[in-house]
């Protein structure tokens, strides 16, 4: 699953990082990353551009991954205060062209038509969370009802972007409008 996703009116710009604060006396950042390849989208010589656009196009001067972290020097930007001003700057790329196999962006998933697997439709899928267990998908119920999916394969097994829709194969009350039956064991489906 591709984490980086559209943030602006360029809906063709995705967000590959945001700059955090200022490590050290000589320019460098520490960044919150939104990409899965931060070696490739990253790379030193590589030009982004900016939300907002006024603080770019940024160039790659350095990077490199210390403690769980990811930080960055640009060109041009010397010291810390310089460094300190870019807190907050989103930093922008273009699509991949190599997308994998059961891979999506975040924006290709919102607004699909979420169905059962007998073509019932539940609702409409308003986005996606990144938890630390796994994925989730933000299924809307025509109830009105916000459900979080599991973005697994045993309940999500068919995304069909180019037909406007997700399958979603729930386990009995996973779903507002499902019912748990009487003789299902205690805390079976009382979880969300």
């Amino acid at each position: 699953m591709r984490h980086d996703r559209p943030v602006n009116a360029s809906e063709s710009l995705l967000r590959v990082a945001t700059v955090g604060g200022a490590q050290g006396l000589r320019g460098e950042v520490r960044l919150a990353v939104h990409t899965d390849d931060p070696q490739t989208r990253l790379a030193p010589g590589t030009s982004l551009q900016t939300e907002p656009a006024a603080a770019g196009p940024l160039t790659i001067a350095d990077l490199s991954h210390r403690s769980k972290h990811w930080y960055v020097r640009f060109e041009g930007v010397t010291d810390r205060t310089a460094a300190e001003e870019m807190r907050g700057v989103v930093l922008l790329a273009e699509p991949l062209t190599d997308v994998e196999e059961d891979a999506w962006y975040p924006h290709e998933l919102s607004g699909l038509r979420a169905e059962t697997p007998d073509g019932e439709t539940l609702g409409e899928i308003e986005g996606i969370r990144h938890l630390p267990a796994q994925d989730v998908l933000i299924l809307r119920e025509h109830s009105g009802e916000r459900t979080l999916v599991p973005f697994v394969r045993a309940i999500v097994p068919t995304v069909d972007v180019a037909g406007g829709r997700v399958i979603i194969d729930a386990p009995l009350g996973l779903l507002a409008g499902s019912d748990v039956p009487d003789d299902a064991e205690p805390g079976q489906g009382e979880d969300r």
